[in-house]
């Protein structure tokens, strides 16, 4: 039963060798899919000196967002169950060894690693930010999540196929969740570890990406 980890990334010459070196440490039947999404500042000159047999890399000629490269991601993807991983330092991919035992053992249709369930850390306004929006997907879906922008969402590959994504930013996050309820698919959540990272490390969040997704949240529950 394989995993298929896509990787979007744009801009992150400092880190992306040694995420996919930690991502394929994991111990389990793996591809890696990564896209550079138009990088410039030497991403892709990284890339191509890396040279795994698990390893897919898809380069766009463009930066066209988040939910383009999953997408371009999802396209590519021959394993039974699909995540996402953030090129960065903020998520510890050895905890795909708990979503999947999680959805092995019947827990959900789709697994979220919940970076909050020993409260909010990390920077203010994202911290506050992300509260706000779980909670407003929370009372407009009816769910009760604890961390609905997580980059973790396990599911397998022809659920989250079946859900007919189109989102090109980072609203892909809200599109499959709210998908994924809509469709009465059982989500659950298992606590995983976090390292927020700081705008001077490379954030790339801003407050419009949480105005927008508010709008979005919106737009996807009456849609």
């Amino acid at each position: 039963m394989a995993l298929s980890i896509i990787i979007p990334v744009y801009n992150e010459v400092r880190a992306i060798r040694q995420v996919i070196e930690k991502v394929n440490a994991v111990p389990l039947e793996k591809e890696i899919i990564v896209i550079d999404d138009g990088s410039t500042d030497g991403t892709d000159k990284v890339l191509r000196e890396m040279c795994l047999d698990n390893l897919k890399i898809i380069y766009h000629g463009s930066n066209r967002g988040k939910g383009a490269a999953v997408l371009t991601g999802l396209m590519q993807a021959l394993g039974d169950y699909v995540i996402v991983q953030d090129a960065d330092f903020e998520y510890d991919p050895m905890d795909y060894l708990k979503l999947m035992e999680a959805m092995k053992n019947g827990a959900g249709d789709m697994v979220l690693g919940a970076r909050f369930t020993k409260g909010y850390h990390g920077m203010v306004i994202p911290r506050a930010g992300n509260r706000f929006l779980t909670g407003l997907l929370n009372v407009l879906f009816g769910v009760r999540l604890n961390d609905c922008f997580t980059c973790y969402k396990l599911t397998r590959r022809s659920d989250i196929l079946a859900l007919s994504l189109g989102s090109g930013s980072f609203d892909i996050e809200v599109e499959i969740l709210a998908k994924a309820i809509k469709k009465r698919m059982r989500i659950a959540e298992v606590p995983i570890s976090y390292n927020p990272r700081t705008y001077h490390d490379g954030k790339k969040i801003r407050v419009k990406d949480g105005l927008w997704a508010a709008l979005r949240i919106v737009k996807f529950r009456f849609k």
